[in-house]
């Protein structure tokens, strides 16, 4: 799909979220319009995978008639469910019930829809597919008052989005599987900027998903397992996939029930088959749900300064244990890093995008600081990045980028791409020139003055281990001298162009016959 073609995609979905918006706010009517995008890609994909079956005996799915062709259909559904991981019966479709909605008669379709959206979830019970689609809609509520105060209205309102997108050619036969993934990013994205701090929390900038993914993929063509503790919508992961030729397994774990939903929604509309992604729902600091496990390539942009529980007890979890203390109560951030040290693969890479504050922090953090450096020298990088990039915070990041089989064990890189962006209207931007050369920087490790820096483990002690980037990186310039004579002149020039102007003001106040200001 062309450039042009996928901004005329954009600019669609965007004008179903209009119809929306007033009645709710944004993050409730994208659980809308995002699950419905989910369930027509599924509608397409089983009208494609059914078709693709049935092409042998010259027959069509949506034409088989459901209570004579049920051979047809017991058939279908078996394939179905091994390969795809759900059923839909043809007049399940989404196409079908959006005419139906749209049509002059029998057009209530919304106690139909929703025995659908539950029938996609029980068709997978009993198969290996049943934890990656239970509740996956349950986030759309249909009986809720903000779509209206009748059923009519409803009804009417629902229709209206099921036609707009009925009438989006997603281009399933072209293979192009991006198509879909991009537009719902996109979406996704409109929504974070909408919605403030909250939708922030669950996206990604893609520039900064960019730069993750090229760092943990370096000199990778494949990766047995990426894990995103915090993975959100899951935009990090597929991310890291778009580095490589293949990723054998995906793993996260998120907080939030949307969120989560979403995440495995995303997973299903990349591409990724229900057997290669393992995604959980729980706290990951307090109840991990991938213990034990290890993973060649760890991504992850968990919530700034998180409060957590900081339970003494966790001092005999293997997590936290060798490192003595715990990070505080009010600044989870090196929790998870811990967290993530003890998932990371002994030949993989972590990239963690924190808050400035973990780089020079004392207390706690400065004693787990220093143990990742100077016991451990896990420590391979820190990439500062510049303020007002994330939706819903203005504060300046940066990227901690750890190996637990450092190839440089006698540095750590710094670099300070700060000033290095664009200026939007409401964000910073990343450009595409701006993620090489920190990419560039990183796999080549250059040192580049006002840019980066190698240090030396001896000179982060001697910082006490205090990470903060300008203490390694000069960016400092130095201010052009001043010419005093040159200020003379131009002292004396302004103070006649004032002479001249008082004088006017005067002759004015004269003519008014007022007193002047002066």
């Amino acid at each position: 799909m062309g450039e042009e073609n996928k901004r005329r995609l954009e600019q669609q979905l965007w004008n179903i979220a209009n119809t929306l918006r007033g009645k709710m706010d944004a993050d409730e009517f994208r659980d809308y319009i995002l699950g419905f995008i989910f369930f027509k890609y599924l509608s397409e994909k089983m009208e494609t995978y059914a078709n693709e079956l049935l092409e042998e005996d010259k027959l069509i799915y949506t034409n088989l008639d459901e209570k004579k062709d049920t051979e047809y259909l017991e058939a279908i559904k078996e394939d179905a469910l091994e390969q795809l991981g759900y059923f839909l019966k043809p007049t399940e479709l989404f196409s079908a019930i959006a005419q139906r909605g749209n049509s002059d008669e029998d057009n209530f379709i919304l106690d139909d829809l929703t025995k659908i959206l539950r029938n996609i979830e029980a068709s997978t019970m009993g198969h290996e597919s049943e934890d990656d689609f239970e509740d996956l809609f349950s986030d759309i509520d249909l009986t809720s008052k903000k779509l209206g105060r009748t059923e009519e209205q409803k009804n009417t309102l629902i229709s209206k989005v099921l036609a707009h997108l009925d009438d989006i050619n997603f281009e399933l036969k072209n293979h192009d599987r991006d198509v879909l993934g991009d537009a719902y990013e996109y979406l996704i994205s409109k929504f974070a900027a909408g919605a403030g701090k909250k939708a922030g929390e669950f996206y990604t900038p893609q520039s900064v998903s960019k730069i993750l993914a090229k760092i943990v993929t370096t000199n990778k063509e494949k990766l047995k397992s990426v894990y995103d503790p915090t993975c959100g919508s899951g935009s990090l992961l597929l991310r890291v996939a778009k580095e490589v030729k293949d990723v054998s397994n995906f793993y996260g774990q998120e907080l939030n029930r949307t969120t989560y939903n979403l995440a495995r929604m995303n997973m299903i509309m990349h591409d990724v088959h229900y057997r290669k992604f393992d995604l959980k729902q729980e706290d990951t600091l307090e109840r991990p749900q991938h213990e034990g496990m290890k993973f060649e390539a760890i991504v992850a942009n968990p919530p700034f300064s998180a409060h957590w529980s900081a339970n003494p007890l966790h001092l005999s979890d293997d997590r936290f244990s060798q490192y003595g203390k715990l990070a505080p109560k009010t600044k989870a951030d090196f929790a998870f890093v811990q967290h993530m040290i003890q998932h990371l693969d002994d030949n993989g890479t972590m990239a963690v995008v924190l808050p400035h504050g973990v780089l020079f922090r004392g207390s706690a953090e400065g004693h787990i600081r220093q143990y990742l450096i100077e016991d451990r020298n896990y420590l391979d990088a820190v990439i500062g990045l510049p303020a007002n990039i994330f939706y819903g915070t203005s504060i300046p990041t940066c990227i901690l980028v750890f190996k637990k089989c450092r190839e440089d064990s006698d540095d750590v890189l710094f670099i300070d791409s700060s000033k290095h962006f664009e200026k939007m209207k409401n964000q910073n931007y990343l450009r595409a020139k701006d993620i090489e050369k920190i990419v560039t920087t990183f796999k080549q490790r250059i040192q580049e003055d006002k840019y980066s820096y190698k240090a030396s483990l001896e000179e982060i002690k001697e910082n006490d281990y205090n990470l903060n980037i300008p203490r390694y990186v000069d960016t400092f310039e130095e201010e052009k001298e001043i010419d005093l004579d040159e200020v003379s002149v131009e002292l004396k020039a302004l103070e006649l162009d004032m002479k001249v102007t008082d004088e006017e003001i005067a002759s004015y106040c004269k003519e008014l016959n007022i007193s002047t200001p002066f």
